[in-house]
């Protein structure tokens, strides 16, 4: 986190600190220290119990497993690593300002952020253009699992360009007995450090949000006007306008996961905008406050996702249920169970009621054409 070893208020740090007492002028009194250690703890575990449970919910039910779906797995897999591989690490890094953890790690722990900060808002765009798809141009032809599992690899591949700058400037360094983790750029560099920081920005945060603002603002627009033809029969009408609800319901439980990254993110990077400008920031004791209370903002933002889910689709709520099951406060019922196993047979019965209904409107509406019938329900899902 901090290139200088200066204290609060540019007062230098004694050089009798050492990385073996594990002191320096930005080490945390104990009180504070254990706060944010319980802080840190407490979204550790809830992104790591939330995401893993999402995971589940989705590979081991077949009735999850769409395109859609998918891209959300990948999604919850790059929130799961980072809280797994990044978060602890980093706090331990930010409260002493001594890095324990070796030349290997160093690296890794440069690279690694970058790389999953954009395979997870590049897995939301893919899941915003593939909604888009399916409601604007609804008969257009949808993506394969093949092709989706090649945009899939394609982002991670794309991400671990972006990052290895970071990897392959990370080096140690030992000053003034203080063992630290940081990014050496070459000392001509600055201008390309510059470039580089807005680059990453730009490409993991902006442009892909811009990108979702105008597909779900047009999907929004399109939802919500949505009109259901009077001349239809009855029946038909209230299919369409479930499947319009549920499309609805999609679009809001995505654009609450986007905003939400939005707000997270926004902060941490205006913190390292400004200190590519004003690098002095980083002597002062209080800009390690500052960080972790940053930082904590930014990692949050792998907890919440389960939690808009499961608070707004019925699905990913009755997965809750069941993997919950075990505790006495919750009680899955049937119905959880059938919305997450019965696929097959619910498709069957559903065909067959069609079919049976379909000819008896025929019999009983011969003007009525055949298209009317909503072809929409079954070849155009919009569960999650």
């Amino acid at each position: 986190m901090v290139t200088c070893i200066l204290s609060s208020d540019g007062n230098r740090s004694s050089a009798s600190e050492s990385n073996t007492t594990g002191i320096t002028a930005f080490s945390l009194p104990g009180w504070q220290l254990a706060l944010w250690a319980l802080a840190y703890l407490f979204l550790i575990l809830m992104a790591l119990t939330g995401n893993i449970t999402v995971i589940w919910i989705i590979l081991a039910h077949k009735r999850m497993r769409t395109v859609t779906n998918y891209f959300i797995v990948n999604l919850v897999l790059t929130d799961t690593c980072m809280a797994t591989f990044n978060v602890a690490f980093n706090f331990v890094y930010a409260s002493h300002n001594i890095w324990y953890f070796g030349q290997a790690f160093c690296h890794s722990q440069n690279f690694f952020p970058i790389m999953v900060m954009f395979v997870s808002i590049y897995s939301m765009m893919a899941i915003a253009v593939d909604r888009y798809m399916a409601i604007i141009h609804p008969f257009q032809p949808r993506l394969s699992a093949l092709h989706t599992k090649v945009i899939i690899g394609a982002i991670w591949l794309v991400a671990s360009g972006l990052a290895f700058p970071q990897f392959f400037y990370s080096t140690i360094t030992v000053e003034e007995g203080v063992t630290k983790c940081i990014v050496n750029w070459p000392e001509d560099g600055k201008v390309k450090l510059l470039v580089y920081h807005l680059t990453v920005i730009i490409l993991t945060y902006f442009l892909p949000l811009v990108v979702m603002f105008v597909t779900y603002s047009m999907m929004g627009v399109t939802l919500w006007k949505q009109v259901v033809p009077g001349n239809q029969l009855v029946r038909v009408q209230q299919r369409q306008r479930h499947i319009a609800a549920k499309k609805r319901q999609f679009v809001k439980t995505m654009v609450a996961v986007v905003v939400t990254f939005a707000i997270c993110w926004l902060p941490y990077h205006l913190y390292f905008i400004l200190g590519t400008f004003r690098q002095d920031i980083y002597c002062h004791k209080f800009i390690q406050q500052v960080y972790l209370a940053l930082f904590w903002l930014a990692m949050s933002s792998t907890m919440y996702n389960p939690i808009i889910y499961c608070c707004l689709n019925q699905r990913f709520r009755s997965g809750f249920r069941l993997a919950f099951c075990c505790c006495p406060w919750v009680t899955p019922s049937d119905e959880d169970k059938l919305k997450l196993f019965q696929r097959q047979s619910m498709l069957t019965i559903h065909k067959n009621h069609n079919k049976m209904s379909l000819s008896a409107r025929k019999a009983s509406f011969p003007e009525t054409p055949n298209h009317q019938e909503g072809d929409l329900g079954f070849q155009l899902p919009s569960k999650l």
